[in-house]
């Protein structure tokens, strides 16, 4: 009897929900950075533990000045359904609030808040999330070729 051989195994896409207490700064910046790099490869979500009305004004125009599109980009409530749905969650500065579900990964960026900074200020945030963001990419898809930092223009 002979047997056919196996398909190879596709693996999954790697989620990862980046979440902060209004879903309006850090965790868009994080979002938006990790979409744009990994090219499909890996799934970001955003979300924050008491989400404000809108992405901060600063970060939007930020982000836009770097090529980036956050106009999409909507505060939304972090639930555990969310987390349990990813494979990792970064948390950024919502501490406690956020609910803890077991079996997913969960590391701490301590990384300032921009909501009300200079553009510099928000800037310099926005290099330390680009930073770690591609490290992390590193390590979930270490196959995968990044593009240029979007700061290496700037």
């Amino acid at each position: 009897m002979t047997s056919t051989p196996a398909a190879p195994a596709t693996p999954a896409t790697p989620q990862v929900v980046f979440a902060c207490v209004r879903n309006g700064g850090r965790s868009v910046i994080s979002r938006v950075l990790a979409e744009h790099y990994a090219g499909g490869r890996v799934r970001a979500l955003s979300a924050g533990t008491q989400p404000g009305e809108h992405v901060h004004p600063e970060v939007a125009r930020a982000l836009t000045s770097l090529g980036l599109d956050a106009s999409a980009e909507v505060p939304t409530l972090l639930t555990r359904d969310t987390i349990a749905a990813s494979d990792l969650a970064i948390t950024l500065g919502c501490g406690e609030e956020c609910p803890y579900v077991p079996g997913v990964q969960y590391r701490d960026w301590p990384v300032a808040d921009p909501g009300g900074q200079d553009d510099a200020t928000v800037r310099a945030i926005i290099g330390d999330l680009d930073a770690r963001v591609r490290g992390l990419l590193g390590e979930l898809v270490p196959d995968h070729e990044l593009p240029p930092s979007v700061l290496s223009g700037a």
